[in-house]
């Protein structure tokens, strides 16, 4: 089988002392693509810097919601620059989170600075690998308006089967990771079973939601099997099928053969 992790964290300085063994048990676990994200400028060049030291990782360069405090717009001209490392394939990890925080400012900012890294993604033919926490339909009416015109993928996807249906209309991808192995998982499953397949991906988001069965146990790109195994189950496609039909998603989004 020849698998791929859509969105991990290797920058995370959770894997600091065993990347290169993080990246052979990938190896080893038939990974073929590993697409390291940044979620602000240092984490960015780091993942640049993993991407062209192992073959099988790429970046995403770009500044996660979390980090907009306290930065200007011209902070994302570092992003650009980083932008130009052969390795890079997306801007990311981009986006909305208003689980924290969700005063009128704090959405202002947030609007501004994923709407200036659409137009950096647009402007570079990159897709956009993008994070939406509790701002879904904000998240929606920004790409409504601001089309990503090399496409996009909706990271962790753990909204409705509903809002996940309008934005399929959008032409989005949707990734999902360890959770969708947990018992208690209902909406994400249903997700899965509705979407059309051609619409998926697979992730592990690593270091964090770990897939069972190492729940509550540092992620890593090497569990991509247990989550790539209940997606096929949930879709009924055999693990042959299923790999057919993923990776060619994940080459014609990130234009990476596999």
């Amino acid at each position: 089988m020849v698998y791929f992790d859509s969105h991990c964290h290797l920058n995370d300085e959770a894997f600091a002392s065993d990347l290169e063994e993080t990246v052979a048990k990938a190896r080893e676990a038939g990974l073929k693509a590993i697409l390291v994200l940044g979620y602000d400028v240092i984490s960015s060049r780091l993942a640049v810097e993993i991407a062209s030291k192992y073959d099988i990782c790429y970046a995403g360069v770009g500044i996660h919601p979390e980090n907009y405090e306290g930065l200007s717009i011209d902070d994302i001209k570092q992003i650009e620059e980083l932008s130009h490392n052969e390795k890079v394939i997306a801007i990311g990890e981009v986006g909305l989170d208003y689980h924290w925080k969700n005063d009128e400012e704090t959405k202002a900012n947030q609007k501004a600075f994923f709407i200036e890294q659409i137009k950096l993604a647009n402007k570079l033919g990159l897709p956009l690998s993008i994070h939406a926490r509790d701002a879904s339909e904000d998240t929606f009416n920004i790409l409504n308006e601001y089309r990503p015109t090399s496409g996009a993928v909706l990271h962790c996807y753990s909204g409705s089967v509903e809002m996940m249906e309008r934005f399929a209309k959008l032409d989005l991808y949707f990734g999902f990771d360890g959770p969708l192995t947990y018992k208690n998982s209902i909406v994400p499953k249903e997700c899965v079973k509705v979407i059309n397949v051609d619409r998926l991906l697979v992730e592990t988001d690593s270091p964090y939601l770990s897939p069972v069965p190492f729940r509550g146990k540092r992620n890593e790109p090497a569990y991509i099997p247990y989550i790539f195994n209940m997606m096929a189950e949930l879709k009924g496609l055999t693990e042959t099928e299923l790999e057919e039909k993923l990776n060619a998603n994940f080459s014609r989004l990130f234009h990476v053969k596999l």
